[in-house]
């Protein structure tokens, strides 16, 4: 994890492992994430308060040029005058049309040195622009998880020049990492699932980065995963991390770009000649670990580039959890079939609705993937109608749907999620939704659609090469 320091009047980095605030005696050291404090435990403090009552003050420690954070720093209380508490959802709203550099310069101002900026090596350099542009100090910290592009590595570098500060890493237990690959192997979350990789290689250090601090902040806008942060606020207590005085809600997390579109990101990266990871000219929009992030498509969702093996829906790796919803986190699972009626009946509209289409239910795709000798080929989608990349695909498939009417080969629809979904892993081939089968005249087995491009010419054009 990286922090970086910077001010209005240098751009020269503060290197070492601390970084003095602007007020305190130059032997004085700013605390460090990571770093393990004592704190007299008759102080009381409020997790969600306007300023911290409790100042630290760390021990003198021998000079170290290593970025690595001093395990044996502590930190003694100081208490100060008792302040107001904060009502951040009230200040989510009063910001809600504030610019980011506004809402930047105000977590800053009201954090200084016990917030950092989470780093991702994407196009959240943004955040340090805005960070500089503020004429305050700042910190960065990083993730570096061991499986990241070598262009990210080499961005990391180039920002680091670039703003002359000087970033710390953290890097996930070496045991930890040791147990998982050889009890499963160097690519297990291609069979079961992400989540215990990033569990180990994320998550657990970035809680333990988490908890030298008492705010952060990320590059989370709604318009990223519209199933997961589309209701993002601005900044708001963090519901699933614990932040320096420990307990939920003692630690703030702010959203500066969250209501930013991904394009105005982008402009404003033009516009002030931020340099940016070379990933996204070779088609990467969410970069992520090297072997779960691959380049999307023009008309492709960002984040359909991640993890692309598993339902579309909810996409988090876990750093953001506190995004997902009950439904959402139940779909993560595996068990969940979107938002419903007590009765179990999905209140999601369906979709691929046309005359043209077939509606298989469970016992029609049954039959259809018994039949050996079909009177004619079948191409069927295995969708959900909550899934963003289903909804995007809808237009083409209907179309393609109508021009195939009469040709001689039928389209047909099967939802494939909620008690469906495991049926559908197990016969039907399915990884993540959409899944497009071409079921032959000819032969029982049906043949995969591989291709991530689902317009009307791509798909005619797989079902030309088969029938």
């Amino acid at each position: 994890m990286a922090f970086a320091v910077t001010s209005s009047s240098s751009s020269t980095a503060i290197s070492g492992s601390s970084f003095p605030r602007s007020s305190a005696s130059p032997d004085l050291k700013v605390p460090q994430i990571g770093a393990v404090r004592l704190a007299d435990r008759h102080a009381t403090v409020s997790l969600s308060r306007r300023r911290c009552a409790v100042k630290p003050v760390n021990a003198e420690r021998k000079r170290n040029d290593s970025i690595v954070p001093l395990a044996a720093t502590i930190a003694a209380p100081e208490i100060s005058e008792k302040v107001e508490v904060e009502d951040f959802e009230q200040l989510a709203k009063e910001l809600d049309n504030a610019s980011p550099l506004e809402i930047m310069d105000k977590a800053l101002e009201k954090f200084g040195n016990d917030i950092a900026i989470a780093f991702s090596g994407a196009e959240d350099v943004a955040l340090i622009e805005y960070a500089k542009l503020t004429g305050r100090p700042f910190r960065v910290f990083s993730l570096d998880t061991g499986r990241l592009n070598p262009e990210t590595y080499r961005f990391f570098n180039e920002v680091e020049k670039h703003y002359g500060i000087r970033m710390e890493y953290m890097f996930p237990d070496a045991v930890e990492v040791q147990a998982l690959v050889r009890s499963k192997g160097l690519f297990s979350f291609y069979e079961d699932g992400h989540q215990e990789c990033c569990r180990v290689r994320k998550v657990r250090p970035l809680r333990r980065a988490l908890k030298g601090l008492r705010a952060w902040i990320t590059g989370q806008r709604k318009d990223q995963s519209p199933g997961t942060r589309s209701e993002v606020p601005v900044v708001q207590v963090d519901p699933v991390f614990e932040g320096l005085d420990g307990g939920i809600g003692s630690l703030v997390k702010w959203n500066p770009v969250a209501n930013v579109d991904g394009k105005d990101i982008w402009n404003f990266l033009r516009a002030m000649n931020v340099p940016v990871n070379t990933l996204h000219s070779q088609g990467y929009v969410s970069i992520g670990c090297e072997p779960c992030t691959r380049p999307v498509l023009p008309g492709q969702h960002e984040r359909e580039g991640r993890w692309w093996w598993e339902d579309a829906k909810a996409k988090e790796c876990g750093l953001h959890k506190g995004n997902l919803k009950q439904d959402s986190a139940a779909e993560l699972n595996g068990n969940g079939n979107g938002a419903s009626h007590a009765n179990g009946t999905a209140t999601q509209s369906d979709i691929f609705n046309s005359q043209s289409l077939v509606t298989l239910s469970r016992t029609g795709i049954e039959n259809l993937a018994r039949l050996e000798n079909r009177k004619e080929p079948w191409l069927v989608v295995l969708y959900a109608p909550w899934c963003r990349f289903c909804q995007a695909m809808e237009e083409s498939y209907v179309e393609l749907a109508e021009k195939l009417a009469g040709s001689g080969v039928k389209v047909a629809k099967f939802r494939a999620d909620g008690e469906q979904k495991e049926y559908a892993k197990t016969e039907l081939q399915l990884g993540s939704f959409p899944t497009i089968l071409f079921f032959p005249k000819h032969s029982s087995k049906p043949i995969k659609y591989a291709s991530e491009k689902r317009d009307v010419d791509s798909l005619m054009a797989f079902i030309n090469a088969l029938r």
